[in-house]
């Protein structure tokens, strides 16, 4: 078990001590935001783990849930065989004419792409997160929670192409960017503990299960000025292949923990600041792992 797994095993272990504490003792607080149904809405940022990531690497997945091989992968196929124009084919090599930029020539046969150049790294960016909060007061302290979350992730990496004939030495070997895009859907169904006796702002804990919705969105590499979508696979003679990409879908259960201020405001609004915290195993493409993801948001509730 790495670290992060540890971490996120004792955060979720505590959250869970500290609810059955609290429910453990008597509730005699004078907090009362309001019984019943609240509803509301979340934005935040989301930090998902980049071991899924690893999915945009450029290899893709067969139609076994394998990760392809070099010479299967879209990217050979693509940049190597359709687009270098090495596929026994009369048409031109746009990646030569791609990388002919800043009074270099680059020839037909004056690059490379090998499974070294492939990336090494794919990482995730920080993503906006936007979601429907719902809970109901057991009583003045006690809530259940349902959350739905939304977020559009992009994986970043780098890739090289050598070009042995290059006229500057520092060019030898050229870095470009590959990315990934992902859209993802999150479901909580929870419990929430206000915590401390202040009429405005308090302390809160909450955890529960969580459900999430992973689907692979796009996938594609730039060259300078050219861009190559990587979904679409064609065989050794150029020809589309008849049977489409597939793109993958990914299910996962897990858990969730949070832990922030409950602001009690004017009339019948509550906000709540939150780090929000997720253990999951998405069951996403060849990867498969439980992993501790972040996030941090705001959250806005009116009450029915």
């Amino acid at each position: 078990m790495n670290s992060l797994s540890k971490i996120s095993t004792a955060l979720l272990l505590l959250l869970l001590t500290t609810i059955s504490v609290a429910l453990a003792q008597d509730d005699d607080g004078k907090l009362n935001p309001g019984k019943g149904f609240h509803v509301g809405i979340y934005v935040g940022s989301f930090f998902a783990n980049n071991y899924n990531a690893s999915l945009y690497d450029g290899y893709g997945i067969d139609f076994d849930g394998f990760k392809n091989t070099f010479e299967n992968s879209f990217m050979y196929n693509k940049i190597w065989q359709e687009y270098g124009a090495h596929n026994n084919t009369s048409s031109q090599d746009q990646i030569a004419q791609a990388l002919s930029t800043g009074g270099q020539v680059v020839q037909h046969d004056g690059w490379s792409f090998t499974e070294d150049d492939m990336p090494l790294q794919m990482r995730y960016r920080p993503a906006i997160m936007l979601g429907l909060a719902c809970r109901y007061f057991v009583d003045k302290k006690n809530t259940l929670i349902f959350n739905l979350n939304v977020t559009k992730l992009t994986a970043e990496g780098a890739f090289t192409i050598t070009i042995p004939n290059a006229i500057y030495q520092n060019q030898r070997v050229q870095t470009f960017s590959i990315i990934g895009g992902e859209q993802r859907m999150m479901f909580n169904l929870g419990y929430q503990r206000i915590l401390g006796n202040n009429e405005k702002l308090n302390f809160l804990i909450e955890a529960g299960i969580n459900f999430s919705l992973a689907k692979f969105d796009k996938n594609q590499v730039q060259i300078n000025n050219l861009t190559i979508d990587l979904t679409g696979y064609y065989d050794q003679f150029g020809q589309v292949t008849t049977l489409p990409f597939q793109r993958p879908v990914g299910f996962g259960i897990g858990a969730f923990g949070g832990a922030g201020f409950n602001l009690t405001l004017g009339g019948k609004w509550t906000a709540q600041l939150l780090y929000s915290p997720t253990y999951e195993n998405l069951n996403f493409g060849f990867n498969s792992a439980l992993k501790l993801h972040n996030g941090v948001g705001l959250r806005a509730y009116y009450s029915l």
